[in-house]
């Protein structure tokens, strides 16, 4: 690789130390290295950098933070297919794989084309009142709907290709993807599955229920949540989330409906870590 894009974040990196650093060894080996400035985009569309502005011969982009910052950068991409590189500053992180301790050699390997890249699926999700589309967006981990308020108990149903599957009372319900196994859906007692897989996985947050387990689904259906009446008569009785970045208020008779998207994040791999093994290393 010869031409590279970064993409900071600000909170983990005020200083710009790491990306400086990046930088400059990139620079030293005779690289092209362009970075993202603050205030070039509408930061009501785009979390970090409007992807229509990286140039045309970038190869890579760079991505310094943690998870958070990779799953919105990634959402922010998704329309380039430009391969990224998770860069951790944070603490724990399974997607950004590269610590900062020992970035240049992770640098190396990309300019020696020493590297995979591994493709995640992602979910598209619109929101429907009245049958008029009020919102549509893409997530990489997970489209949550969630209470809002305090001691607020959602219903809703969930329906699979329009067939009914079930009606829950809960907290809410994650629909995430593999990749998104680890994150919210884990933490509400879902299961862990390899990202490499093309599925969808359906987790209540704290139903009112034994019965409910979590469902785990084909790729090619269409999943949708219908809010029913004990969510409150007015918009807001609910958000509903993508990625937990953007959001929406919902609320009865609007319908969420989620698929596969066509677009896939392309993540760059440097080491031949598996998946077991990083998941052994960050659960202890």
């Amino acid at each position: 690789m010869h031409c590279f894009y970064i993409i900071t974040n600000p909170d983990k990196d005020p200083e710009e130390t790491a990306t400086n650093r990046i930088r400059s060894y990139l620079q030293e080996h005779g690289r092209q290295v362009y970075v993202s400035g603050t205030g070039e985009h509408d930061r009501t569309q785009y979390k970090y950098t409007n992807a229509s502005s990286i140039p045309d011969e970038v190869e890579c982009v760079l991505v310094l933070g943690g998870d958070g910052t990779l799953l919105q950068a990634a959402r922010d991409m998704h329309e380039r297919q430009l391969p990224l590189l998770g860069i951790n500053l944070g603490t724990l992180g399974y997607l950004a794989e590269v610590e900062i301790a020992s970035v240049e050699k992770a640098l190396d390997a990309l300019m020696e084309d020493s590297y995979t890249v591994e493709e995640r699926m992602m979910l598209d999700g619109k929101i429907v009142r009245q049958n008029r589309e009020i919102m549509h967006d893409t997530a990489l981990n997970d489209i949550v709907i969630v209470r809002k308020g305090p001691l607020r108990i959602i219903d809703f149903d969930v329906y699979v290709n329009d067939s009914f599957l079930c009606s829950l009372r809960a907290d809410g319900v994650i629909l995430s993807t593999p990749t998104g196994s680890t994150g919210y859906s884990l933490s509400a007692g879902g299961p862990i599955i390899s990202p490499g897989a093309s599925m969808m996985l359906l987790t209540a947050i704290a139903p009112h229920t034994l019965a409910f387990r979590p469902v785990v689904l084909p790729d090619h259906v269409e999943v949708s949540v219908v809010m029913r009446h004990s969510a409150g008569k007015t918009i807001g009785a609910a958000d509903a989330t993508f990625d937990g970045d953007t959001a929406i208020g919902v609320g009865v008779g609007d319908r969420i409906s989620i698929t596969r998207s066509e677009r896939k994040v392309k993540l760059i791999k440097i080491h031949n870590t598996s998946f077991v093994e990083i998941l052994r290393r960050k659960m202890n």
